[in-house]
């Protein structure tokens, strides 16, 4: 990518980018972007008291463990 086009973006030389084809286009945004994006996406389906979604799942992984 040329440097011009990375200082444009906030990006430097082997900055990770997410590249997306949209018909006929090729979009392309840092990869922090695209989590940050992400992120915001998932944040209405998180719990609202804060719990670790990822907690939950390895207790509930264990309790089955334990049943077998």
């Amino acid at each position: 990518m040329p440097a011009g086009i990375r200082r444009a973006m906030g990006l430097n030389k082997g900055d990770a980018v997410v590249m997306e084809l949209h018909g006929d286009e090729l979009r392309v945004r840092s990869a922090a972007t695209a989590l940050r994006e992400l992120q915001d996406y998932l944040r209405p389906f998180a719990p609202a008291d804060g719990a670790s979604v990822a907690d939950e799942l390895i207790a509930e992984r264990r309790a089955e463990a334990k049943r077998e």
